[in-house]
């Protein structure tokens, strides 16, 4: 196995979609009604997750629509993009997550939310500002619609499988990339083989190979996609999270999460990127903490 092929094997696990798209018909498939109660977006998502939510209100597969996110450790990353994506967007220096989403959706979408929930600084009190928020504005919420940047899709669904029990989820990551190598034109000049790995570097040991991040791409960039080296730390960051063990945020460990089981393809996967970018694990960051 490859960096790229071990790259999108933790992108497909991490980034679940319950539905084929975001229809009623979907919905309906699912729940045994055309609409959820509460559809959410968390402002953890790259500047495409804007769009899907438009895409979502536009098809009206929920009652209500909300936008959740105040300050964490992707908010100025955000900030940064949207500043140099959207440049006519106008939005203050500190502004949440949630208030930059919703400045997108009425600049580029016409569109506005029900609520905004601004107080919340990571996955965990994303969920428990979000509920607290419904149940204070008195909004009915027997089934909710998730949508989330794909990196963190998985660990938001359990944390509100926790949170948030005997209400009915169903998953819709922003986005769903690839990782691919560059051109075979390209590739051949690099020298850089299928699986993206220069040629003349075997694998030792089981560890995959480590390309240059200028000979990997997406088979698509979804607006706002970060960086080949951001998404590999944030991929990577989320795999020890959900192991269910003592350093995990599962019942086991910090119980942060409801238990996931990881796929033993996921975690041999997510060991062979750890040999070959030991730096790549994103630690949690205490400044966001609960």
């Amino acid at each position: 196995m490859g960096v790229v092929q071990d790259m999108n094997t933790l992108a497909r696990f991490l980034g679940v979609r319950d539905l084929a798209a975001l229809t009623q018909r979907e919905v309906e498939g699912r729940i045994g009604a055309p609409r959820v109660d509460v559809a959410v977006l968390f402002g953890g998502s790259i500047l495409a997750g804007g769009d899907v939510l438009a895409e979502a209100m536009r098809a009206g597969v929920a009652r209500a629509y909300v936008i959740a996110g105040g300050a964490g450790h992707t908010t100025e990353a955000l900030r940064q993009r949207v500043r140099r994506l959207c440049p006519d967007l106008r939005f203050s220096p500190n502004a949440t997550e949630a208030e930059i989403f919703s400045s997108y959706l009425a600049a580029r979408c016409d569109l506005h939310v029900d609520l905004l929930e601004t107080r919340s600084t990571n996955c965990g009190n994303n969920i428990t500002c979000l509920r607290d928020l419904l149940a204070e504005k008195n909004v009915p919420c027997r089934s909710l619609l998730l949508m989330q940047d794909a990196t963190m899709q998985r660990r938001m669904a359990a944390v509100a499988q926790k949170e948030m029990p005997g209400v009915r989820l169903l998953n819709y990551a922003t986005y769903a990339v690839d990782v691919v190598t560059r051109g075979a034109e390209d590739a051949r000049a690099e020298g850089v083989g299928a699986d993206g790995a220069k040629a003349g570097c075997a694998e030792r040991g089981g560890t995959a190979t480590v390309p240059p991040d200028d000979a990997l791409g997406f088979d698509h960039e979804p607006l706002g996609m970060w960086d080949m080296a951001r998404y590999r730390t944030l991929l990577m960051g989320e795999i020890p999270r959900l192991v269910d063990d003592e350093n995990g945020y599962g019942p086991c460990g910090k119980g942060y999460l409801a238990h996931v089981d990881v796929p033993t393809e996921v975690r041999l996967a997510w060991e062979r990127l750890r040999a070959a970018y030991p730096d790549a694990v994103r630690a949690a960051n205490p400044a966001y903490a609960s």
